[in-house]
C-alpha cells in the first residue's frame, strides 16, 4: 500500500518568494501557542521565543533569570528584558510571596493567553518603580537631540528602555548613560540605530557596585559609675565597691 503523505510541501508558486509551510502532524512532545503570541506585533522575537519556551516546560521547572540564561545565548540582561516585556503584555506574573519561615520568594505564573491588566495595581506593579522607567524611555527618546542619526521609534523606545533601566538601577546617572551611547559614533550613516544602541547597552553595561564591606565593631561601652562605699567618691566599675585608693584599706580591714 502506498503511503500517504497529506501534508507533503506544496510546490511553490511560480513568482512567489514568500514562505512554504510544510505541515506534519504532532502525536506528542508538542505545545499549542496562539497567534497572538506568535505573531505579536509589540512583543520583541526574543520575548515570543522565551514565552514558547516557559509554555512548553512542566511545571515546577525553574525560570529564574539566572536559570534560563544558563540555557540560552542571550545573556542575563536580555533574558531579563523579555520577561519584563511578557509581564507587560499579560503573559508572565511573578508575584512575590513570604513564606511561613518569613522568607519571601517569587513565584512565575505563565498564561498561554494574555490576561487581562488588573484596575488595581498589582503586587508586582507596586513593587517595580514606574518613575525610573519613565526616566529610562525620556533618555531614549532625547537621543535623537545629540545626533539627529538615533532617531527612535515608539516601538525601539519600548524594547530598550528595560536595557536602560539596568543601567539606572545600577546607580549609573541618566547623563553618563548618554555620554556612553553617544560618544565616539561612527561617521558613516547609521542604518539600524535601535541595533546599535541594544548592542552598546548590553555590551558596555557596567557591573553592580561591590557590596560595601561591614563597618567598624561598636566601641566599648564604659563602665557605670559608682559611688565608692568607703569615701563615697564617685569612680567608674563594673559593679559597686571601693575605689582604688581605699581598696587596699578595705583590704586590711577584713
Amino acid at each position: 500500500m502506498t503511503e500517504q503523505h497529506p501534508s507533503a510541501p506544496v510546490r511553490a508558486q511560480s513568482g512567489t518568494s514568500g514562505v512554504q509551510h510544510v505541515t506534519e502532524r504532532h502525536d506528542d512532545h508538542f505545545t499549542v501557542v496562539g497567534n497572538h503570541l506568535a505573531q505579536h506585533p509589540d512583543l520583541s522575537l526574543t520575548a515570543i521565543g522565551l514565552a514558547v519556551h516557559i509554555q512548553s516546560l512542566p511545571a515546577g521547572t525553574p525560570v529564574g533569570i539566572k536559570a534560563l540564561a544558563a540555557k540560552f545565548p542571550e545573556g542575563e540582561i536580555r533574558v531579563a528584558a523579555a520577561l519584563r516585556e511578557l509581564e507587560a503584555h499579560g503573559y508572565l506574573a511573578r508575584p512575590k510571596e513570604r513564606l511561613p519561615s518569613g522568607r519571601v520568594v517569587t513565584r512565575t505564573v505563565s498564561y498561554n493567553k494574555p490576561r487581562r491588566r488588573p484596575t488595581a495595581p498589582s503586587p508586582r506593579v507596586t513593587a517595580e518603580p514606574a518613575r525610573p522607567r519613565r526616566s529610562a524611555a525620556d533618555l531614549l527618546t532625547a537621543l535623537r537631540a545629540v545626533d539627529s542619526r538615533l532617531l527612535l521609534s515608539e516601538r525601539d523606545v519600548d524594547r530598550l528602555a528595560p536595557a536602560v533601566s539596568a543601567w539606572l538601577e545600577r546607580g549609573i546617572p541618566a547623563a553618563a548613560v548618554t555620554r556612553t551611547l553617544t560618544t565616539g559614533l561612527p561617521q558613516e550613516p547609521i542604518k539600524h540605530p535601535a541595533a546599535f544602541l541594544s548592542h552598546r547597552l548590553t555590551a558596555l553595561l557596567p557591573p553592580p557596585l561591590p557590596v560595601a564591606p561591614p563597618g567598624p565593631p561598636p566601641a566599648a561601652r564604659p563602665a557605670p559609675l559608682q559611688t565608692c562605699d568607703g569615701c563615697e567618691r564617685a569612680f567608674r566599675a563594673p559593679t559597686p565597691g571601693h575605689c582604688r585608693d581605699c581598696r587596699p584599706t578595705a583590704g586590711k580591714a577584713a
